[in-house]
């Protein structure tokens, strides 16, 4: 190619690591579509990646051409100099429109020549400057998600390991051309640590880099002071880094650009650098609209508008929309810039609006909600970090701290449940006062999540204030009341205590029953619970018919695929074992075994239990063999979730020694 139709403004650079499948993706775009747009976030390497190409394959252009456009005067000067580069007779003209037809007639009668527009966030403004035909190619780089004609590549963050490789280089602690292999373990998780921190942001990356070759500095060194002070280094760029301005500029121009255009699209922003930075989702804007100021309370009910406010929030890839799933995406250092640009009174008013949001659309963690729990538990994580922060004292709060317990608590995560109770209760308290329904299901729940952990010593004074707090401001006809009955006998139960448990249990069902009518899971539970009382005490005969009258209230009321059902064909399953009845019991462990796996997850304490039963019964058959691998597996997860210490933990351990020293 004649060196005069190169004009690539920047060198090759030679810390430039992986990218290949988008290095692939452009081209193959270029062959067959000719026009093709690099988008994503800034910093995120669209123009390194974009020089890398044109130097990796310039031998397939007749021209390599090169013209920036993050503002039309930019765009204008650029095919000024591509006239002069050109020497085509008008590049001299005053008049700029003269001088861009005439680039424009020259692309259009020549071939094979590859323009680069870099920084192409108003793709609109291009049709004026390009020809509606010609034979040569076009590659974009846009922050926009939206490219029209163009076939969009989304460049994306690095992964851990080529963000640990390129800080590497940057910084000169290996060679260009070295991989991971010849560095240190520590080194490497180090590097991989500070690439996740970053978010596999190349930007940040190169920053950190140049920090730690200019300071000098070591890679411990630099994670420690990202960790103390990260919004200070995202400001800062070194001497010598690459021609790009800092993270904090970068994001905090683009965020200033959506905010002119659109103060509704910035609130949007705004909320989701106060939740988790993936997969938010949209529900806490819709359904939870009211709490989140004027701007987005109006987007209520408004599902079009909606969709163009997210349209403009994503129009620099500040953020990202997933529209299957109805999430968003968002940066952590694009929230990290955002957070650190807030004063302190803005800063707490959104967070405030997230708590109150986030908590309008967390649904009560039964288990058909657990979808949705699931899909918000990361984001009421983070709200309730905010609550901690700023010491919020609400009934919201208390509310959010309660719910995301509780279904911590129902899945089985006791050690992240019990602070969350601790805390709801507290704030209940001192909001409240001692007197109030809110308090009592606090003391009730806490009293739960101790007796799932075998501290019955704790839970019995709990469950009995929570008790007479219920029959004090409800009344004995009253639906909570009855669970308290309930929770207070299970705990009975669980100690031995069966006759005090007894009359409880009985109290409990009569009311459900009253209160709820025959078809309601809560009778099916209160009859299910009594035919375990009568199982313990051998009253075999009793517990049967409750047994099965619960599994099957439970099939028809909740549907075949519902823990409770697999707890129901368990304990019918352990009935049949206690008399000896194996043939019968074994279908029933192995499938309440298979569903709670597949319904609860490998870790939760009631597959402990289905492994250990099962166990049990091939002990008791003396099929040895088949035992010893279950015990195992309920012992390793026992110990995780139940902790080591806990009487069901020391039961399991026990069965496995007496199964090793049988065999």
């Amino acid at each position: 190619m004649p060196e005069e139709l190169w004009n690539i403004p920047y060198p090759r650079n030679p810390f430039f690591t992986a990218r290949e499948t988008v290095l692939e993706e452009m081209r193959n775009a270029l062959l067959t579509k000719k026009l093709a747009a690099l988008s994503g976030l800034g910093g995120i390497g669209k123009t390194q990646t974009v020089i890398e190409y044109a130097y990796r394959y310039r031998h397939e252009y007749q021209a390599i051409l090169w013209v920036r456009a993050a503002f039309e005067t930019e765009l204008v000067s650029g095919f000024v100099r591509l006239a002069e580069l050109f020497n085509l007779p008008v590049s001299q003209q005053q008049d700029e429109s003269l001088v861009i037809a005439a680039v424009k007639q020259w692309l259009a009668t020549h071939n094979g020549w590859l323009l680069i527009v870099d920084n192409a966030d108003d793709i609109a403004m291009l049709r004026e400057f390009l020809p509606g035909a010609h034979q040569g190619y076009v590659l974009l780089t846009t922050r926009a998600q939206a490219t029209g004609i163009y076939q969009r590549i989304e460049i994306k963050k690095m992964p851990p390991e080529d963000g640990a490789l390129l800080l590497l280089r940057r910084a000169k602690l290996i060679a260009e051309e070295a991989g991971l292999d010849g560095v240190s373990e520590e080194e490497r998780t180090l590097a991989e640590t500070i690439s996740r921190e970053m978010d596999g942001l190349p930007l940040a990356l190169d920053q950190a880099a140049a920090f730690i070759e200019e300071t000098p500095s070591s890679l411990a060194e630099y994670l420690q002071f990202y960790r103390e002070e990260g919004a200070r280094l995202l400001a800062e760029r070194g001497e010598l880094a690459i021609d790009h301005p800092n993270v904090a500029i970068t994001f905090s121009l683009a965020f200033q650009k959506v905010l002119q255009r659109n103060p509704t699209a910035g609130d949007l922003i705004w909320v989701c650098a106060f939740l988790a930075p993936d997969a938010i989702p949209e529900e806490i804007f819709t359904k939870g609209a009211a709490e989140l100021g004027e701007n987005l309370s109006q987007l209520a009910n408004k599902p079009l508008d909606f969709v163009k406010v997210i349209q403009e929030a994503g129009r620099f890839s500040l953020i990202y929309r997933n529209p299957t799933n109805k999430t968003l995406d968002i940066h952590r250092l694009v929230q990290e810039v955002l957070k650190a640009e807030m004063d302190e009174d803005n800063c707490r008013l959104w967070a405030q609006r997230t708590v109150c949001a986030v908590t309008q659309v967390f649904p009560n963690a039964e288990y058909a909600n657990w979808r949705e729990c699931d899909r918000l538990l990361p984001h009421a994580k983070v709200a309730i970090d905010w609550i901690s922060q700023y010491q919020f004292e609400s009934e919201k709060a208390a509310l959010l701290l309660n719910e995301t317990g509780y279904y911590l608590d129902e899945r089985g995560q006791y050690s992240e449940a019990e602070p969350l109770y601790e805390k709801a209760l507290s704030l209940r308290q001192r909001l409240l006062g001692e007197e109030h329904p809110d308090v009592a299901s606090s003391y009730n729940n806490l009293a739960g999540l101790y007796l799932s952990q075998g501290k019955y010593s704790e839970a019995e004074p709990l469950y009995q204030t929570a008790l007479s707090l219920r029959q004090r401001l409800l009344g004995e006809d009253h639906f909570d009341v009855a669970t308290s009955y309930n929770n207070l006998a299970a705990l009975y139960y669980f100690q031995g205590k069966y006759s005090e448990a007894e009359p409880l249990y009985q109290t409990a069902l009569s009311l459900r029953k009253r209160l709820l009518g025959e078809e309601h899971p809560h009778v099916a539970s209160s009859y299910n619970n009594l035919a375990a009382l009568y199982e313990s005490q051998k009253r075999y005969s009793e517990a049967e018919p409750l047994y099965q009258i619960a599994l099957s209230l439970r099939k028809r009321l909740l549907g075949e695929e519902h823990p409770h059902i697999a707890t129901s064909y368990n304990n019918l399953g352990a009935l049949y074992y206690f008399q000896g009845r194996y043939s019968e019991a074994e279908p029933l462990y192995q499938t309440a075994l298979s569903l709670r796996k597949r319904l609860l997850g490998e870790e939760h304490p009631d597959v402990t239990t289905s492994y250990n039963d099962l166990a049990g019964l091939y002990y008791s058959q003396g099929r040895y063999s088949e035992a010893q691998p279950l015990y195992e597996k309920a012992l390793e997860i026992a110990e995780l979730s139940l902790g080591v210490n806990h009487p069901n933990t020391i039961t399991i351990r026990e069965n496995l020694k007496l199964l090793r020293d049988k065999a």
